[in-house]
C-alpha cells in the first residue's frame, strides 16, 4: 500500500483530483498513571519498537504492526506496580488518536475490512467500518485469567480504547479455541489486517467513500 489518494474537491463541479499524502501521527499522551509516547505509518512495513511495561502485550502489539503493515513507535511507563489496566487502556487510547489522525480525511479508502485469522485450533473473526461512529462488540468467550503478565479482561479495554478514539464500528468474535494465548493472539493479528483491508486505497473510490459524504 504504497501511499494514499487524497482527493480535493474544487468546488466548481469538477472531477476530484487525487494526490499522495502520507499517513503518519505522532501522539504524546500524560496522566497521573501512564506517560505514552507513540507514533504510527499507516503505510508502513511492519516496522516497530515496542515498550510497554507487559511482555505479552509488546507481543501483541508486534503482531497487530507486523500484520497490519504499519510502522509502529510505542514507550510506555506506566503503574504497572499496581497492574496492566491503565498502560493498556491508555495505549488504546492513544493508538486510536494516533491512527484517526493519520487517516486524515478518509478519502479514497476502502473502508470496511473484515478478516477470519485462523491460529491452530482458535478461530476469530474481525470486521470493522472506519465510519466516524465509534462502537464495540465484543465476544471473546472465557479465558485463563492471566497470560504472563498481561491479564486478559484488558483486550476488550484496549479494543474499546482503540475503536472509541479512532471512530471505528469494531466487532470481534472467537468461534472456538482453547488456548488463551492463541485466542488473543488470533485477535491482534485479525485487527491488523481487518484494518490494514479497510485502510487500502482504493481506485475507483473519488472522495469520500460514503453516501453521505462524511465519516
Amino acid at each position: 500500500m504504497a501511499g494514499y489518494l487524497q482527493g480535493i474537491c474544487g468546488g466548481t463541479g469538477m472531477s476530484d483530483v487525487l494526490t499522495k499524502a502520507e499517513r503518519k501521527a505522532t501522539v504524546s499522551r500524560t496522566t497521573a498513571e501512564t506517560k505514552i509516547e507513540l507514533s504510527v505509518n499507516l503505510d508502513g512495513k511492519g516496522k516497530n519498537k515496542i515498550h510497554t511495561g507487559i511482555g505479552f502485550f509488546d507481543h501483541m502489539l508486534n503482531l497487530f504492526a507486523s500484520h497490519g503493515l504499519f510502522d509502529l513507535h510505542v514507550i510506555c511507563d506506566g503503574d504497572t506496580e499496581v497492574d496492566g489496566h491503565h498502560s493498556v487502556e491508555d495505549i488504546g487510547i492513544a493508538l486510536g488518536q494516533a491512527f484517526k489522525e493519520a487517516m486524515g480525511n478518509k478519502f479514497g479508502i476502502t473502508r470496511y475490512g473484515s478478516f477470519f485469522l485462523p491460529m491452530d485450533e482458535t478461530l476469530a473473526l474481525v470486521a470493522l467500518d472506519i465510519s466516524g461512529r465509534p462502537f464495540l462488540v465484543y465476544e471473546g468467550g472465557t479465558m485463563a485469567p492471566m497470560i504472563g503478565g498481561y491479564d486478559t479482561e484488558l483486550t476488550e479495554e484496549f479494543l474499546r480504547a482503540f475503536a472509541f478514539n479512532a471512530g471505528i464500528t469494531l466487532h470481534v468474535k472467537l468461534f472456538y479455541g482453547t488456548n488463551s494465548h492463541h485466542k488473543v493472539e488470533a485477535i491482534f493479528k485479525g485487527l491488523g489486517h481487518a484494518m490494514r483491508i479497510a485502510l487500502s486505497a482504493d481506485p475507483r473510490v473519488h472522495g469520500i467513500p460514503s453516501t453521505k459524504g462524511m465519516l
